[in-house]
């Protein structure tokens, strides 16, 4: 095999999804050329699993022995005129002759498939499967160059050979069966989280239990190197033992993901230490070398956990792979440390004790032991604010919620303290990934400060009491920072606001030194703070830690009661105040800050008001927990609503028109008449409604108020009266014969081949997420079978979903785009052609 330790595409370092595995004998492991294997496989499958009995049977005597009297040796039917190679579909036969006799042995097709006359349906298409297993391997062994895998290859396509002439299952004869090592290697590293991550947070350890599975997942689907490729890179290895679980990959891990006839499992579920030894070391130096190639492609939270935790989360798990003494690899851990196996998605523990954090105004050294209530201005003590701890409203509203009017549409207390119970469940907490694309910008440096690596401190020179050596160190660090980060800015400017006990600046401290900071002046009798500096030094940047000093920066001036910002933002700045909410709307009257605040020439300024009932440094942490609520809440409503009723019978009866009230399952959606003068739909249009957008209002009920669905529900209404008033065909017979026409010139076109079918979600991970409504020609078949089309624009808006649901899922250099492309372009000559649209 090709060159087999390489990166699989969706790695690590791009957020370990959609990873596809390579082909066997696919020439490497490039993973959208072996995506696209995969796939011609299933679809052909699909095709001749579809296709007439004759043409089954004709397929499978090619494999099957003669029946004929008089012990006829031949082995398999052979045609008298074969087909091209490559085989040409233009040319195709679909007629099958039962009569047509062997080019062998002379006897006809029925004499070979004789014993497939009563084989039911389903058992037919079992054996045609394992037909296209066994002509992909044996494309697979005369491509294949490696001695060791090419004899693999070969006793599979044997195996199968003999299932399909015996009618029986492939079962491979082996000395030993799964798993082969024990504890597996998934389990060995479930014991590794145990063992060196159990006194972490919650929300820690899952982040470590991302990582494991991201490792994980890229074992499960990692191309091994060939025994030989081995030899030359490790000659002193144990070549026979890494041989035999070379093999054993093969046909059991690797071969089945394409070969889906054969057994598969995961390989990290059947083999443990000894397989991991001799992959991990290339593996690791391989992943990463990636994760740096990448890193510039990567969203800054997803950077910090790949470059910074997972770089020594491999370092740790490989002192454990190497160790002769770890004890990870021992069956008896988990039974020792907590009475049973637990897997790895439900290591989770209590949630997280919040630490105290240290605003100080004064030189004075760090002390959260002392308070006082002393001014802004003149205070000595430090201020103790603990983290996530809900701030106490300035002017206590005792009762409100209670005498606040409930809103038609609430949603019943009861139903959100049985779901919030839910939600902070540790045992229900759903886990949370830094790879997601919609993680919190401060993720990572929430985190660090929980775990102590960084503080933050507001500090300030002061002319009335005695310098402290410790805040005037912080504060010459920040003049440092500030001054490499902002050249354009005279140092002695610099160094004159950050000393001048006017200003104050929150200092980011990092290991006993200061790499960052947002140096301010609060007026408190104008109502608003002046941003003067703010910077973070440049190897410690896209980390979060801006977002977080912002955050900090608010919490502090609304317990100080001053709820606006302003700033002047040079052009590098800007965006950056745009993501803490800064805006160029400003809120403060002009003659509050003119004559207060510096101007700069070449800047923009930009303001932001607070909101003093926001959490600012808690505030990504609930918003997704809202998140997870809504979901929760939509998915009771679904479970409680999602009904089946029976189809409308009173059409068959020559009703043409209904009220719309008397739709079964129409006012459990939430739909409530609006008055006299209901209007009334044709029966296409109720069928229409029901088919597209039950499910869409479903979701939304819970959302929007009530007045507005039905809103939106009626506009429907009456734009699928406009739709429906157009020119159709009036005869319905003549329509469908049309649109079977069209559809059966769409399915015979060459690039139809990837729309025969449902998306499988075993080829395509995360399909289902992306696509909300999918839409293949097979579905098509089948309503236009059942009438379903009783317009033309019903029949082109599925089509039109189809090649919209590619293009969305699929990028534009895919070989699926093109295909989309070009059918789009067929299906609408043929629609032309047929006169359903004009030309």
């Amino acid at each position: 095999m090709a060159d087999s330790a390489g990166i699989q595409q969706g790695s690590p370092a791009i957020g370990a999804a959609g990873l596809v595995p390579a082909a066997p004998g696919a020439g490497g492991t490039e993973g959208s050329g072996a995506a696209g294997g995969s796939a011609r496989i299933a679809v052909k499958k699909a095709q001749l699993r579809s296709s007439p009995r004759p043409k089954k049977l004709e397929k499978l005597g090619v494999y099957s022995s003669c029946k004929a009297e008089g012990a006829c040796k031949c082995n398999g039917w052979k045609s008298q005129n074969p087909p091209p190679t490559p085989p040409r579909t233009d040319q195709q036969s679909n007629t099958v002759n039962l009569q047509e006799p062997c080019r062998s042995c002379s006897h006809t097709l029925g004499d070979h498939v004789t014993h497939l006359e009563n084989v039911s349906e389903e058992e037919v298409n079992r054996l045609l499967g394992i037909v296209l297993d066994v002509e992909y391997l044996y494309t697979c062994v005369h491509k294949e160059e490696d001695a060791d895998t090419k004899q693999v290859y070969f006793s599979l396509f044997k195996l199968l050979r003999k299932s399909i002439l015996q009618m029986g299952k492939p079962t491979l004869e082996a000395q030993e069966s799964p798993p082969f090592e024990k504890p597996s290697i998934e389990q060995g590293v479930n014991n590794f989280v145990q063992y060196k991550f159990s006194h972490l947070p919650s929300k820690e350890r899952q982040t470590i239990m991302e990582l494991a599975k991201m490792f994980l997942n890229q074992i499960n689907y990692w191309q091994l190197e060939t025994p030989s490729q081995r030899r030359q890179r490790v000659p002193t290895d144990d070549a026979a033992g890494y041989k035999a679980n070379y093999t054993r990959w093969l046909c059991y891990c690797n071969v089945p993901q394409f070969c889906d006839s054969l057994p598969r499992y995961e390989t990290t579920q059947i083999f443990g230490r000894t397989l991991l030894r001799s992959v991990f070391t290339v593996m690791r130096k391989q992943l990463l070398e990636q994760a740096r190639q990448e890193k510039d492609k990567l969203p800054p939270e997803k950077r910090t956990l790949i470059l910074t935790h997972f770089p020594k989360f491999l370092s740790m798990l490989e002192e454990e792979v190497y160790s002769h003494s770890s004890p990870i690899w021992s069956q008896d851990f988990l039974a020792g440390a907590s009475g049973g196996q637990i897997p790895i998605h439900t290591v989770i523990s209590a949630p997280p004790v919040a630490r105290p954090l240290y605003y100080s105004t004064s030189p004075v050294s760090v002390d959260p032991t002392t308070c006082g209530s002393v001014s802004p201005a003149r205070k000595t003590v430090l201020e103790s604010i603990p983290v996530g701890e809900k701030r106490k409203p300035t002017e206590p509203l005792p009762h409100e919620e209670t005498k606040r009017p409930r809103a038609v549409g609430d949603i019943p207390l009861e139903l959100i303290n049985e779901v919030m119970a839910t939600i902070t469940d540790p045992a229900a907490i759903p886990e949370t990934s830094l790879l997601s694309a919609h993680s919190a910008r401060d993720e990572a440096a929430r985190l660090e400060e929980r775990r102590g690596v960084i503080e933050f401190h507001v500090i300030g020179n002061s002319l009335n009491q005695k310098p402290n050596k410790r805040i005037l160190m912080w504060l010459v660090g920040l003049q440092n920072v500030f001054s490499h980060q902002l050249p354009r800015m005279p140092k002695e400017y610099i160094t004159r606001l950050v000393f001048d006990p006017k200003h104050k600046t929150l200092s980011l401290i990092k290991d006993g030194r200061v790499i960052g900071g947002i140096c301010f002046r609060m007026f408190p009798s104008q109502g608003f703070t002046e941003i003067v500096f703010c910077a973070v030094t440049s190897n410690e940047q896209v980390k979060g830690y801006g977002t977080h000093l912002m955050n900090h920066l608010k919490e502090y001036h609304i317990k100080h009661e001053i709820l606006n910002f302003l700033t002047y933002a040079d052009e590098y700045a800007i965006g950056y105040f745009k993501k803490q909410g800064f805006s160029k709307d400003i809120k403060v009257p002009k003659a509050k800050y003119v004559g207060y605040i510096k101007d700069y020439e070449g800047a923009t300024l930009m303001g932001c008001e607070l909101n003093p009932s926001i959490p600012y440094t808690e505030f990504s942490v609930i918003i997704k927990k809202q998140k997870e609520i809504i979901k929760k809440l939509i998915e009771r409503k679904q479970a409680a609503i999602r009904k089946v009723y029976p189809g409308l019978s009173c059409f068959k009866e020559g009703v043409r028109q209904i009220p719309i009230e008397s739709i079964p399952g129409i006012r459990e959606t939430g739909w409530k008449p609006v008055g006299k003068g209901q209007t009334s739909l044709p029966p296409s249009i109720v069928l229409w409604y029901f088919q597209h957008c039950f499910l869409y209002y479903t979701y939304i009920i819970l959302i929007i108020p009530l007045f507005v669905m039905i809103t939106m529900v009626m506009e429907c209404f009456c734009l699928l009266h406009l739709f429906s008033s157009r020119k159709e065909l009036k005869d319905p017979d003549q329509l469908y014969s049309t649109l079977k026409t069209i559809l059966q010139h769409v399915k015979s076109h060459p690039n139809a081949w990837p729309f025969m079918e449902p998306v499988k979600k075993t080829e395509a991970p995360g399909y289902y997420q992306v696509i909300r409504f999918p839409m293949d020609l097979k579905t098509m078949s089948e309503r236009l079978k059942s009438r379903y089309y009783t317009t033309r624009k019903l029949f082109m808006a599925d089509m039109q979903r189809i090649f919209t649901n590619c293009r969305e899922y699929n990028p534009p250099e895919s070989e699926y785009y093109k295909c989309a492309n070009l059918l789009e372009k067929f299906f609408y000559t043929k629609i032309k052609e047929a006169g359903l649209i004009e030309k």
